[in-house]
């Protein structure tokens, strides 16, 4: 019997690897994985080292390592039955039933069987999690609440620590002007990384027809992401002790300067397997029981890992096919150019998206409020953003994304998300330092040099008015929409015309 381990689960000290201490491992490295997308190097640096340094790791400790390299996944498991014919192969369970079936194939049209484990990067069972979604409604603050009963973080004696489930009215602060927030940590390249660095940028940056750009749209800086289980534990340490003090004021903000904020940048880790969620969460909130760190901070953190990343996890596993598809509000506008290039003057998308193209990371309200608001209201179909995205994050996986981005960003499917994410730029302009720089005037909805984000929320809710109306979330905004005369809303659905005529041409 032999331990697949697939590239995102990497994890030694739980799970199949360490329940099966004496089988072999195997782990694939599949060029067809890397050819799917254009995806930034950095994802595919990512993926593969940590792999590298995995195997590297497990050889270290005294473990039977068959690491194959091939182009395709089905290669590499027909050269494994080659060598072990009529085994069984024992791996993780996948986040979709599709992707299930697809490992059962490709296995036994090699001549072998596979046993699915449990997935032990998640704290929820898919057991737990259908019998408590058995009505078919999908709650997230009300999950929440019951992973945090269940696992009793941040519990007293059944009531949540200081009286209140989640602090988000003190996790919505701007930071004052000589806000001198810590640097993250850097991880320098190795030999192993440079190498892959080096494979990665000669086999993958070229020879995509669909964008046009190829893996070279990005403009990557230096490498510096944990690809090893002990760096990943030091970027956790390093979050705790310097930045998750901070972290909770200002999780919301969006400053030009400061790419990381108070962030913890452990979702690449966490996906990975090179972390696990009791870990870090129990970390925070020791911080917060040691008075190291105030409890806005730790409770928003301990939502995110706990409550979102959670959720999001088993909509997806429930949701998928479906979801990967859904189009509730019917946008078929393709994704603007500048996605991929970052040529725009609109400052926040120009910058948001540099960033990207940097270092295949933004934080999750850049990722909501600019990048998904700007695709939600100018009515890119939610499929093309969603593999945008895909491509584009070093953190991302299909689980993550499309609940993420179909539903959440575009109101996609109308799963969980209770009404649309839209913003003029009000928002923008509350939560960030964008407009202060930006050639268009953030107060002027039509006319030359009217911020694009204002002409096409209202147009937004003028043409989405029959399936949005009716939302009890919506009231506030269609006040709004019916104070506005003949006129008004003629100008302002010249100006959102214009705004996509010049999208679409590269000179918005």
């Amino acid at each position: 019997m032999t331990v697949w381990v697939r590239g995102d689960h990497l994890v030694a000290d739980r799970g199949p690897v360490a329940d099966r201490p004496d089988d072999r491992i195997l782990l694939v490295e599949a060029a067809s994985f890397a050819r799917k997308l254009p995806y930034h190097p950095h994802k595919l640096t990512l993926v593969f080292s940590a792999m590298r340094h995995f195997r590297d790791e497990l050889r270290d400790r005294g473990c039977e390592v068959e690491y194959r390299r091939a182009d395709t996944f089905a290669e590499g498991i027909e050269d494994h039955f080659e060598e072990y014919p009529d085994e069984t192969l024992v791996t993780t369970r996948p986040q979709a039933e599709g992707a299930r079936e697809r490992i059962e194939t490709l296995v036994e049209d090699a001549g072998g069987t596979v046993e699915f484990v449990p997935d032990e990067r998640f704290l929820c069972s898919p057991a737990q999690f259908d019998e408590w979604a058995s009505d078919g409604r999908y709650r997230h603050e009300d999950f929440y609440r019951m992973m945090r009963r269940e696992t009793g973080y941040l519990m007293d004696d059944g009531d949540p620590v200081g009286g209140e489930w989640n602090y988000d009215d003190q996790n919505r602060e701007t930071p004052p002007d000589d806000w001198d927030p810590a640097d993250p940590p850097t991880f320098d390249p190795d030999e192993t990384t440079e190498a892959v660095a080096e494979w990665v940028a000669e086999a993958f940056d070229g020879g995509y027809a669909d964008p046009p750009y190829g893996g070279g749209w990005a403009a990557p800086e230096s490498f510096n992401w944990p690809v090893t289980r002990r760096q990943a534990v030091q970027a956790l340490n390093h979050f705790v002790t310097h930045r998750l003090a901070e972290f909770g004021p200002y999780q919301d903000a969006m400053l030009r300067e400061e790419w990381a904020m108070s962030h913890s940048l452990l979702s690449t880790s966490l996906n990975l397997g090179l972390l696990l969620p009791d870990e870090v969460v129990e970390r925070a909130i020791a911080a917060y029981e040691e008075g190291d760190a105030p409890l806005n901070s730790v409770e928003g953190f301990v939502r995110q890992v706990v409550g979102w990343r959670e959720f999001l996890r088993h909509v997806y596993r429930c949701e998928t096919p479906a979801l990967t598809e859904a189009n509730q509000l019917g946008a078929d506008e393709a994704l603007p150019e500048f996605y991929w290039t970052g040529e725009t003057d609109m400052a926040c998308l120009s910058d948001v998206v540099d960033g990207v193209r940097k270092r295949g990371y933004s934080h999750h309200i850049e990722r909501l409020m600019i990048l998904s608001n700007f695709g939600l209201i100018y009515g890119v179909e939610p499929a093309q953003l969603n593999r945008w995205f895909h491509a584009g994050y070093v953190d991302a996986f299909h689980w993550v994304t499309t609940p993420n981005v179909v539903e959440m960003g575009l109101y996609g499917a109308g799963v969980f998300a209770t009404k649309p994410y839209a913003s003029s730029a009000n928002y923008v302009d509350k939560m960030s330092d964008y407009c202060s720089g930006c050639p268009y005037y953030k107060t002027k909805t039509t006319g030359e040099g009217a911020c694009p984000f204002n002409a096409l929320y209202w147009d937004f809710l003028d043409r989405n008015e029959d399936e949005l109306r009716s939302n009890h979330r919506m009231g506030l905004m269609y006040s709004h929409v019916d104070s506005k005369d003949d006129e008004e809303w003629a100008e302002i659905r010249e100006r959102a015309a214009e705004i996509r005529s010049m999208a679409a041409t590269g000179t918005l």
